[in-house]
């Protein structure tokens, strides 16, 4: 009975996961518009989710959000996790390391009211800015994805430790060319770890977007919740079937990209 009985916990937890998606993807090509009965194989909702102008709109708009506030939460990010894991002791480490760490555990309800009680005072003492839109969306998913990237990094270099970088100098290098030779290659995964992960936290937010955002700067996400309101619509389900064969292809992206050294003969550190 024990032999029988965690294979089927393991199917069942899979299934629980993983149907939901399948029937999501199903349903996509379901002809009919009700979600309750199949009427047959279609591509029309493909073909009104791509005549659809606001949520396309909606779409890009969130795909650069997410594109600048990960390359901003990634450079300082990288710089912060780079101080704690490399300057050692030193005056204010632990507010400083404290201070980041709070939009780790803080609600999104607190980081998104924060954030606009700032943007408001800064518009009222300096007239920026002028409007809350996608530069306002920006800010604000930089500065709570920085804690993130910060956390990648340092725990990247804490790993690596700093033998090959003082092996380095020890040779001649200079600290900016051990650096640029020795830590910055040792810091790439981390790096493209940490952006993807501001990405995907910047793509994924709807709560302090609908903060600090302003009328006509409306991400996906939040048009994608106020017509949830009215129900799921099979359009609805195209989106999020584009949406996952995009990050499947990037995953198998990746998976070659690491199989590519091995078929060439060199093995993968």
């Amino acid at each position: 009975m024990r032999g029988g009985f965690l294979p089927a916990c393991l199917i069942g937890g899979y299934a629980f996961l993983y149907l939901p998606i399948a029937l999501l993807i199903a349903f996509s090509f379901n002809d009919s518009r009700l979600l309750t009965s199949w009427s047959g194989f279609s591509w029309r909702w493909y073909v009104a989710l791509w005549q659809d102008a606001p949520l396309i709109s909606a779409a890009l708009l969130s795909l650069r959000v997410a594109a600048l506030s990960a390359t901003v939460a990634t450079l300082i990010g990288t710089a912060a996790g780079y101080a704690l894991a490399r300057f050692g002791r030193f005056r204010g480490r632990g507010t400083f390391a404290a201070t980041l760490s709070v939009p780790l555990v803080l609600p999104d309800v607190i980081v998104g009211l924060s954030l606009l009680l700032l943007f408001v005072i800064l518009q009222r003492l300096t007239g920026w800015p002028a409007e809350r839109g996608a530069s306002t969306i920006a800010i604000a998913h930089a500065s709570f994805a920085l804690a993130y990237v910060a956390v990648v990094v340092q725990a990247r270099l804490a790993d690596a430790g700093t033998e090959l970088e003082e092996a380095a100098m020890d040779l001649g290098a200079s600290p900016w060319g051990a650096f640029l030779t020795i830590t910055l290659p040792l810091m790439a995964p981390a790096l493209v770890s940490g952006w993807l992960l501001a990405f995907t936290l910047s793509l994924d937010d709807v709560v302090v977007a609908s903060f600090v955002s302003g009328p006509g700067a409306s991400t996906l996400p939040m048009v994608l919740f106020s017509a949830m309101r009215l129900g799921v619509t099979p359009e609805m389900n195209a989106l999020a079937t584009v949406v996952l064969a995009l990050v499947l292809l990037a995953l198998l992206g990746a998976w070659l990209a690491r199989r590519l050294p091995v078929a060439a003969g060199t093995p993968l550190r």
